[in-house]
């Protein structure tokens, strides 16, 4: 049997749904220019070339009706343009106008500010174990997204105390 101290995994719980729930609750106050702070995240993301709306949603960690929502928004104050495949009309593409790229020149540096703000407090020794958690945490929890769970039996013998 393998000691689990449950009182330190359940205090990291709180505090790591505390996190994300406040992170995520906060990330779309922050704006700039009226542009929310995914939609900032797509506009760099389509900086430097024209992206599928899909691949936006997964590198971006957004569903699909997120990406759509922004991009509706972001078309409507003229800073990206979707364009629809003609030769498979599922495919959509986003580009960034002109006065989308100026937009993210002027605030390029909100991203640092707000990296810098998070994280310009730790050490590097400390960043470095933050990474290295983070990551873990990553791959510990991508079994959960996927919906591959494991069985009550496996769940029963591998968590709970006093098994």
């Amino acid at each position: 049997m393998n000691y689990k101290d449950w009182e330190r995994m359940e205090e990291a719980d709180l505090h790591f749904r505390k996190l994300v729930r406040r992170f995520v609750k906060g990330r779309d106050k922050i704006t700039m220019e009226g542009v929310s702070l995914p939609g900032m995240l797509i506009l760099n993301a389509i900086k430097n070339g024209q992206q599928r709306l899909g691949d936006l949603a997964d590198q971006l960690d957004l569903t699909s009706g997120a990406i759509t929502a922004i991009c509706d928004k972001l078309e409507r104050q003229g800073f990206a343009v979707r364009k629809r495949s003609e030769a498979e009309r599922r495919i959509v593409t986003l580009y960034i106008t002109e006065r989308g790229r100026r937009m993210l020149e002027r605030n390029q540096e909100a991203g640092t500010y707000m990296i810098d703000t998070m994280f310009g407090g730790f050490t590097s020794t400390e960043l470095e174990v933050q990474i290295s958690l983070f990551q873990r945490l990553d791959d510990s929890y991508r079994w959960f997204i996927k919906g591959s769970y494991p069985s009550n039996e496996a769940i029963r013998r591998s968590c709970y105390p006093g098994c």
